[in-house]
């Protein structure tokens, strides 16, 4: 009887702890050679490149090589050899010098498959060169396509500027439904002195939010807001919720960059870079508590969809568990879901937050839903 009795302590206890939420996320050490490991906040240093090395470290960054210009009739061919450190401060050199197609050179690097990032802390502190007709960058794109060809899947422009206009820098976001290409694109232009000295350009990227900081202020806020764009799936307003990949190139001419021509007496000129840190919070130190309960389920305009308020959790929410009827249906990286195999009929919608630790907040009011 005494051993009947401990199995079934053993076996209750299993299922117990077998029911538990775990974190599959091993706690954040800063990663090898960055010079500031941590900072406030519980960030930790999990990629960088402080540019200490005599040339270009390729184990983290690509070289694009090709006279495309991202199809922005851009007159630069971008080569390897314009890419060079010196002194801890890597310089994108643009020259005006005849190469294959084009009348100039320069380079284009990427962290592509080397660097590729979900969320976390960006910081770049570069400097810009003078010149009209240049057009530097720091900028991010979609590792992979998930949501189609640009500008479905997202781009992140932490930083740009045009040589014509040395007084700003820009910072934007490019999405189907916010993109120059139809008038509706989104940022902000900041009045800068942007050449003289380096400057720290950020950008915080955290669930459903995008913020740009420029020397630790904040310069331009984009947010998710489900009432707002309930007429629209939300990858077609915010689709940031895929991996991205950094980018730092140095651009002639093109669209923008040469609008007011080029002075062809002021090359070569410099995009200069003293270094790149990625921070990633260390959750699992940080976060002490499940999410708050989720609130104000609600059918939205576009059909078959339905959103909530966003989650409260003591750092964040990572996700949402959809229920059905009772019963785990599916997850949602936002706080929109659209019902696309769901059968006809009424059903009974619960929602709940998960952070990024595993924990499982409670779930919603249950909510009638009737799909078509």
């Amino acid at each position: 009887m005494k051993k009947i009795l401990i199995f079934i302590l053993i076996m209750t206890t299993s299922l117990l702890v077998g029911c538990e939420k775990k974190s599959n996320k091993k706690p954040l050490t800063p990663v090898d050679g960055c010079e500031v490991g941590t900072l406030e906040d519980g960030w930790v240093c999990v990629w960088a490149d402080e540019f200490n090395g005599s040339e270009v470290d390729e184990s983290k960054w690509n070289f694009e090589i090709n006279d495309s210009g991202g199809g922005n009739n851009e007159l630069q061919y971008y080569i390897k050899e314009n890419a060079t450190i010196t002194d801890g401060i890597l310089s994108i050199t643009a020259k005006n010098e005849p190469y294959k197609t084009r009348a100039y050179t320069s380079s284009r690097i990427t962290t592509k498959y080397k660097g590729d990032f979900l969320y976390g802390r960006f910081q770049i502190r570069a400097k810009n060169p003078l010149g009209r007709g240049t057009w530097p960058a720091v900028w991010m794109m979609p590792t992979k396509s998930y949501y189609g060809g640009w500008p479905n899947s997202g781009e992140i422009d932490i930083m740009e500027y045009v040589g014509y206009d040395e007084t700003k820098t820009h910072h934007t976001i490019h999405t189907q439904a916010f993109n120059h290409k139809i008038g509706t694109q989104v940022g902000k232009s900041v009045s800068i002195d942007s050449t003289t000295d380096f400057l720290l350009y950020e950008l915080i990227w955290e669930p459903g939010e995008l913020t740009w900081l420029i020397d630790g202020t904040e310069v331009f806020k984009f947010a998710y807001k489900e009432r707002l764009h309930q007429d629209k799936p939300y990858q077609q307003v915010f689709p940031f919720d895929k991996p991205f990949f950094l980018i730092l190139n140095l651009a002639i001419g093109g669209d923008w960059g040469g609008a007011q021509g080029i002075d062809s007496t002021a090359f070569p000129m410099s995009l200069d870079v003293d270094y790149v840190r990625v921070y990633q919070k260390d959750y699992n130190y940080l976060d002490k508590k499940a999410p708050d309960k989720v609130t104000n389920v609600t059918k939205a305009k576009l059909d078959k969809t339905i959103f909530w308020d966003k989650g409260t959790d003591d750092v964040g929410v990572e996700y949402y568990n959809i229920y059905v009827n009772g019963e785990l249906y599916d997850d949602a990286t936002m706080n929109q879901y659209t019902f696309r195999l769901l059968d006809s009929g009424r059903h009974t919608i619960e929602i709940a937050a998960v952070d990024f630790t595993g924990k499982v907040g409670p779930r919603s009011e249950r909510f009638e839903y009737i799909q078509p």
